[in-house]
């Protein structure tokens, strides 16, 4: 499946390309990934890059950059995570380096979200959130998730906040 582009009232959700790389790379060396397995060197974030990208030919979903649009200025991704190492299909975000706390994380992720329930044949997304990672779990409230004490999970210290698909 080619990836979408979405717009939001502030953000365009469009594919990575390989100009993206290297700010990719500089998240994933950085201690914003704490919650998510990281630091990682430049093999280990070239990895997820990849795997990001290939989910939208392997599975239909992957991720996408999330752009501020009247800068141009990407700001983060939004993802949709399959593959082995996740038991249901996760809805995932990041946001660089100095555009945390602007709405970017629920505003794109609701935007995939929304997406994902129009185009694929699933029920229900999941996020997968470290205990200790306060404001993701923030972000999942505010995106409707409830937290799902018996899902499966791909990490034991891991939550896993569900999004169910809304009546239309």
């Amino acid at each position: 499946m080619t990836p979408p582009v979405l717009h939001t009232q502030r953000l365009t959700l469009r594919a990575p390309v390989m100009a993206d790389f290297p700010a990719y790379a500089a998240f994933w060396a950085s201690d914003r990934v704490a919650y998510m397995g990281g630091p990682r060197d430049a093999a280990g974030a070239w990895f997820w890059f990849c795997h990001d990208v290939a989910q939208w030919a392997l599975l239909g979903h992957g991720a996408l950059m999330v752009d501020h649009t009247a800068s141009g200025e990407t700001v983060g991704q939004v993802g949709l995570n399959g593959g082995p190492k996740f038991p249901e299909v996760e809805l995932g975000w990041l946001v660089y380096q100095g555009h945390a706390g602007q709405g970017y994380a629920t505003e794109s992720a609701g935007a995939l979200r929304d997406w994902a329930f129009t185009t694929l044949t699933v029920e229900s997304l999941v996020s997968y959130i470290d205990a200790d990672n306060a404001a993701s779990i923030r972000v999942a409230q505010r995106l409707g998730a409830e937290l799902d004490t018996t899902g499966p999970r791909p990490d034991p210290e891991d939550l896993v906040w569900r999004h169910a698909r809304r009546m239309q």
